[in-house]
């Protein structure tokens, strides 16, 4: 009796985990003054690597998808203000540094669709003076349905529509045909 209990106890739990998150491709984080150590994180060749994905190197057809996939970010990050100013809250500016920040964190998603890093680090180390919350997502191909998919989990519009956060930028990041997209918030 007692392991059909624990047994039905852990399914509900694993229910209420997956409803909560909306989607399996979906994931999102935040973190509190509370859970900063003092220390100012800043990984210098992730950074690097998300500054090599404008490089001069690129094809043409690379630059004009970067652009085509930019302008998805920019679109979803405008589709956010507009559901925060439906809510009464303000908009959120965009913020170049915290946009490096998600482009990072976008092509780690690839590798590792979790807000633990590749190498095990927390998803905030990326700059952690700058990151204190992100939505991941991933497999969505157009800005109105990765909001909405956003909007849609608890903890996702939670980020989204915390009167807490000021600035947000979206990166997206491309493997074959699959998309994978970072949000990151800051104060």
């Amino acid at each position: 009796m007692k392991r059909r209990v624990m047994a039905l106890m852990l399914a509900g739990i694993m229910a209420l985990s997956l409803a909560a998150c909306g989607s399996a491709n979906l994931s999102a984080a935040v973190r509190g003054p509370e859970a900063d150590d003092g220390r100012i994180y800043i990984d210098d060749e992730a950074v690097a690597l998300a500054g090599s994905l404008a490089s001069e190197g690129m094809s043409e057809a690379e630059i004009a998808r970067a652009a085509e996939l930019r302008a998805m970010a920019v679109e979803a990050f405008d589709l956010v203000n507009a559901s925060r100013i439906a809510a009464g809250l303000p908009e959120l500016t965009w913020d170049d540094s915290l946009e490096v920040c998600a482009q990072v964190r976008a092509s780690e998603a690839a590798v590792s669709f979790s807000h633990t890093r590749p190498d095990g680090s927390d998803w905030y180390t990326v700059n952690s003076d700058l990151m204190w919350g992100e939505n991941l997502a991933k497999g969505y191909k157009d800005a109105s349905s990765l909001v909405s998919g956003w909007l849609n989990s608890p903890t996702h519009a939670a980020n989204i529509l915390s009167p807490e956060f000021t600035v947000c930028s979206i990166a997206v990041y491309e493997v074959g045909n699959k998309l994978y997209f970072a949000q990151e918030f800051g104060y």
